[in-house]
């Protein structure tokens, strides 16, 4: 009976020479943090060896992140470094932890911490319009250039991993820079040094393997060469490694997959682009009527009223800027950016509009022609915006339908009002283009609600799925809102013992711009952005 006591002496010893025997082989952090009172800043870098290159990256090579997800607890130490050393403001994180489960068996489930990609083709660097982003030729760290930002936010639409952060209180977007004044003296960037695990170091990527394994990438059933649920990479060509043998003989998918959450609205940009195009519409409306009823003259009464509207689109736009001052140098990203490209060619409509009001009548057609057309080619550079985000509710062909379905269906409704000399002939054309208009803008907002019901993309589904959830309310009064203003009162108007009323006309027109407002203000609601995956609370 006695004789199991020195067994289990035996035992207790052997355990506490294994504790002790692993605190002797302590982890790079641990070993740093032992010696960190001690050591002197030059002899440092030694301690880093595991965690960063020891020498700047070679021609062809840049530094990027690499994660280890079999390693990473989702403890958030990396978070918590990151926005104490950089004295980021309350809310706002320019790393964050999310989560990636499997519905297999066996079930698993693994955190993932992320950053800045500092991609070799970086989204933002390319949409920015005031060149407020550079790609470090050495190193190839994305830095955002504070002093250059006007806080327009482009680059938040254009990442597709949610990296630049909007402060709000500075009125510009801040990102992660990779702590490269760190780097710079051999020091482990604020995230690498606080991970308790290890489980994210820097290390030297090679450009051309990065381009050569996602350039031709295409998503697959089975999951994504970059990281699972994540955003296709070869829109970026992301430099962040993500290493896990866990995951390897399972698909996963973000926690938060099924998550309906109605986007930013965007109030600024909803009356900008529902103004702009009202004005563009009026211009092309206006020339067309004088084509048709082959007058050779425009009246001054829409030249004007559209220009007054685009001048407040233009107001309201800025409205937008977190430094609407420095708006004036929006141009300056011309070559890549289609939002200075929309800038630029709304500048030059003012310019021709103002022309239109002060020419002769007897010139005024060719002048309000030219208008028009620069006019519809700011409206293609709006659509482009949107476009060149790749989000799939804002596809081309749909966010196109919406743009130019909104400048002829308020162009139409602005000029039905008799600011002059309008003929029952013209009257009726008007009534007749907001019919067609809003007939089709309404059919293809309800086949967009029937993806729920067809084998579309899962990010269609979840707009729809939006629109008549969460956003429900505000599907129906646009829909109510676009067959009232746009279909009923001018089926009305065109009966014939009417005659234009100037009331029913402004009536006509305050209805469908309801309606588009609402519209527009849905179209950013309810889109969904690409997104690192998420799911753990802050």
């Amino acid at each position: 009976m006695y004789g199991s006591i020195p067994s289990a002496g035996s035992a207790w010893t052997s355990l506490i020479g294994e504790l002790l025997a692993e605190q002797v082989s302590l982890t790079a952090v641990e070993r740093f943090s032992q010696r960190h009172g001690s050591a002197s800043l030059p002899t440092q870098a030694r301690y880093y060896r595991d965690l960063i290159p020891m020498h700047d990256p070679q021609p062809g090579q840049q530094f990027g992140f690499e994660v280890d997800l079999d390693r990473c607890s989702g403890c958030k130490a990396c978070v918590t470094a990151c926005h104490s050393l950089n004295g980021l403001d309350a809310g706002e994180s320019w790393r964050e932890v999310g989560l990636l489960v499997s519905d297999d068996s066996p079930a698993l489930q693994q955190t993932v911490t992320t950053a800045c990609h500092h991609c070799v083709d970086p989204a933002c660097l390319n949409g920015c319009p005031v060149l407020a982003y550079e790609k470090h030729p050495i190193t190839g760290i994305v830095h955002h250039l504070d002093d250059q930002c006007i806080g327009c936010q482009y680059c938040v639409m254009k990442c597709p991993y949610e990296v630049p952060k909007y402060s709000s209180r500075l009125g510009i977007v801040r990102k992660c820079d990779l702590c490269s004044n760190r780097l710079a003296v051999g020091e482990a960037p604020a995230c690498v040094q606080a991970c308790p695990s290890e489980a994210i170091r820097v290390v030297l990527v090679d450009r051309a393997e990065v381009s050569a394994k996602f350039s031709t990438f295409a998503p697959t059933v089975d999951g994504n060469a970059f990281l699972p649920d994540s955003p296709p990479p070869d829109y970026t060509l992301p430099t962040t490694t993500y290493r896990s043998a866990a995951s390897a003989a399972t698909s996963l998918r973000a926690a938060d997959a099924f998550e309906l959450r109605p986007a930013d609205p965007h109030s600024p940009l909803v009356f900008m682009l529902v103004l702009s195009q009202m004005a563009v519409g009026m211009f092309v409306l206006e020339f067309m009527m004088s084509w048709i009823t082959a007058s050779g003259e425009t009246r001054i009464g829409p030249q004007i009223a559209g220009l007054v509207v685009l001048l407040l689109s233009i107001v309201a736009g800025t409205l937008h800027l977190g430094r609407p001052l420095q708006a004036w140098r929006s141009f300056l990203g011309w070559r890549k950016s289609w939002l200075s490209r929309e800038l630029l060619v709304f500048g030059g409509m003012v310019q021709l509009a103002l022309v239109c009001c002060a020419i002769p009548r007897a010139h005024s057609a060719l002048a309000t022609c030219l208008t028009a057309a620069v006019g519809m080619l700011g409206v293609l550079c709006s659509v482009m915006i949107y476009v060149d985000t790749r989000r799939s509710l804002w596809r081309f062909g749909r966010t196109a339908r919406q743009f130019f379905g909104s400048t002829l269906l308020l162009g139409a409704a602005a000029l039905a009002i008799p600011f002059s000399d309008l003929d029952a002939k013209a009257h009726q054309l008007l009534m007749s283009v907001m019919i067609a208009v809003s007939g089709l803008k309404i059919a293809g907002e309800l086949a967009l609600l029937c993806s729920l019901t067809r084998d579309r993309s899962e990010a269609d589904a979840r707009s729809a799925a939006m629109l008549i959830g969460p956003l429900a309310r505000w599907s129906q009064a646009r829909l109510l809102l676009l067959s009232l203003g746009g279909i009923a009162l001018p089926l009305f108007v065109l009966t014939p013992h009417q005659t234009p009323i100037l009331s029913l006309q402004i009536a006509v027109l305050t209805v469908c711009v309801a309606a588009e407002l609402i519209e527009r203000s849905l179209y950013f609601r309810a889109v969904v952005p690409f997104k690192m995956p998420g799911g753990i609370a802050a």
